[in-house]
């Protein structure tokens, strides 16, 4: 089958036409799935588990239709896909990714998949949609109401780069569910953070964080804060959070960046490393379906031009997800 791997260095890729596809003996406790897109992430060539197979393939989003399904006997029941089911998922960091046509994936990590988007988006959902998810109502202590948003009354979060992968998806969970959501971007992508619910957008390169929440601390600090960016924006963030509220880094552990002093009392922090749950992409589905949410597609390539699609992503400018097609 063709795919993506990686040899050598662990930042050398080399597209195949030829690579072994799982097979039901290979994997016995996973569906075989034919893969119509994988999205990429930036820096995943830089991490750590992906290097464990002896020959990683990149690209843990993953969104394809059922081949078959485990040749191992379920633990109880029956198994919950079936051949023909569209689904998508996002894939365990130390097993291979999904830059191949053919791919696996765990029951725990699938959950059919949005009718009424297309394969490419459907691909760019599942790490960035999961990632806020669990920023916002797992390690946040939100409460995922969209129907009648009790619960997050008078609940204030504030969201840095709002228009990365993950900031969309936590502009657009967080609106709705009740939250009032303040955003930081650049100048080009105001007007398209305010499109996804955010109540207030700064612009990061005009405004500073800290000064507009000094500005009116009673009204403007945070209950919580959740940083995709890092460096002084994450240290700065830190100040800006009121008593008793939390600060969560998907980018690097909080306390790396924690001020020596100009903190509020009692702010906790959380790191945490999203883990796969088609239980909570499920719900994603659901209200991707009622149209509340939507994914973003910066760009699409063909997996022979993962080349170009590398360079757009680490340059730093995507707008949502850069996407490999298979098809």
């Amino acid at each position: 089958m063709r795919a993506l791997i990686r040899t050598g260095d662990a930042k050398d890729l080399t597209y195949t036409t030829t690579h072994p596809a799982p097979t039901a003996s290979s994997d016995p406790d996973s569906y075989i799935i034919r893969t119509h897109a994988a999205a990429l992430t930036r820096e995943e060539l830089i991490w750590p588990e992906p290097l464990i197979p002896s020959i990683p393939v990149p690209g843990y989003d993953l969104a394809g239709t059922i081949l078959s399904v485990p040749s191992a006997p379920p633990t109880a029941g029956s198994y919950a896909f079936a051949p023909g089911d569209e689904v998508y998922a996002m894939t365990i960091f130390s097993g291979l990714g999904n830059a191949r046509e053919i791919s696996v994936a765990h029951e725990k990590e699938l959950a059919l998949r949005p009718k009424n988007i297309s394969w490419e988006e459907t691909a760019s959902i599942p790490l960035s949609a999961l990632s806020a998810w669990q920023a916002l109502f797992v390690h946040g202590a939100l409460k995922p109401v969209f129907e009648t948003k009790s619960g997050n009354e008078g609940t204030k979060v504030l969201i840095t780069a709002a228009s990365g992968g993950v900031g969309i998806w936590a502009v657009q969970l967080a609106h709705h569910a009740g939250v009032d959501v303040v955003g930081t971007c650049g100048t080009k992508n105001i007007e398209f953070v305010k499109s996804l619910g955010a109540d207030t957008v700064l612009d990061y390169s005009n405004t500073s964080l800290l000064e507009w929440v000094n500005d009116d601390r009673g009204t403007r600090a945070f209950d919580l804060v959740l940083d995709c960016v890092g460096g002084q924006t994450l240290e700065d963030s830190w100040k800006c959070v009121k008593e008793g509220g939390r600060i969560i880094s998907v980018a690097v552990p909080p306390d790396s960046k924690k001020p020596t002093e100009g903190i509020a009392e009692g702010v906790k922090s959380t790191w945490f490393i999203v883990e796969s749950n088609g239980g909570q992409l499920s719900d994603v589905t659901r209200l991707i379906e009622q149209g509340k949410c939507r994914g973003v597609v910066d760009s699409v390539y063909d997996l022979a031009d993962y080349e170009k699609a590398f360079k757009r992503l680490e340059g730093g400018h995507a707008k949502g997800k850069v996407v490999l097609k298979m098809d």
